[in-house]
């Protein structure tokens, strides 16, 4: 009996998929312009499905097209940073508190992405890694069990994944400084004190908010 052949999505479905990843991997680096016959090319269809797609990836802030020319990839902008900051303090403080007394399962969870994260770190994979650590971030969110607070955080999924790996990429050295501020989220979710959880959630997050104003520690 021959096998099943695996049905394919649809052609606009993956060129959607082959440039966010590569705008997300930061394969396609802010500023660069891309053409519809380059990716094509590159994921073997037509021209139109590649209209389709970038059409797509415009309306989610990602690239912005330029007729006849193709679509440039757009940098990460300083106002970008600060509003996903401000966002996810409101938000993840919020939710770290609300975690408290944690539960086992929790627990579980951070230590498994956790000892996840520190392999890839040190594997060098900065894309996985990042994914690891909004999947981190995003589980004590969902803990609070608030459907509204986590459809919200996970809006933010793309622009904290393009962050996060070009943070890791700029500036290598944050790297062990993040686990090691995850390491503490996790021994306060232990401990049961709010008040600790908060406040490293609060100096983990806002790290970031010195890179919109171009101060760097």
């Amino acid at each position: 009996m021959s096998p099943v052949p695996v049905k394919q999505p649809p052609a606009a479905d993956r060129v959607y998929a082959h440039v966010k990843q590569g705008v997300l991997e930061r394969r396609y680096e802010g500023g660069a312009l891309l053409t519809e016959g380059e990716l094509a090319d590159a994921v073997g269809v037509s021209r139109t499905p590649v209209r389709e797609a970038l059409l797509r990836l415009e309306v989610e802030g990602l690239i912005r097209l330029y007729p006849k020319k193709g679509a440039l990839v757009l940098p990460v902008s300083a106002q970008e940073i600060t509003d996903v900051v401000e966002t996810r303090l409101l938000v993840e403080e919020h939710a770290v508190r609300k975690a408290v007394p944690a539960p086992p399962g929790l627990i579980e969870r951070l230590e498994a992405l956790l000892a996840r994260q520190k392999e890839q770190a040190a594997a060098g994979d900065f894309a996985a890694a990042s994914v690891t650590d909004r999947c981190f971030h995003a589980e004590i969110v969902r803990s609070g069990g608030n459907e509204i607070l986590s459809r919200l955080y996970d809006q933010l999924r793309d622009r904290q994944l393009r962050m996060g790996v070009a943070v890791m990429h700029s500036h290598p050295d944050r790297i062990a400084k993040t686990l090691s501020e995850h390491q503490e989220i996790l021994e306060a979710l232990r401990a049961g004190d709010p008040d600790e959880a908060a406040e490293v959630v609060g100096r983990h997050v806002g790290w970031f908010s010195h890179l919109a104003r171009g101060e760097v520690r």
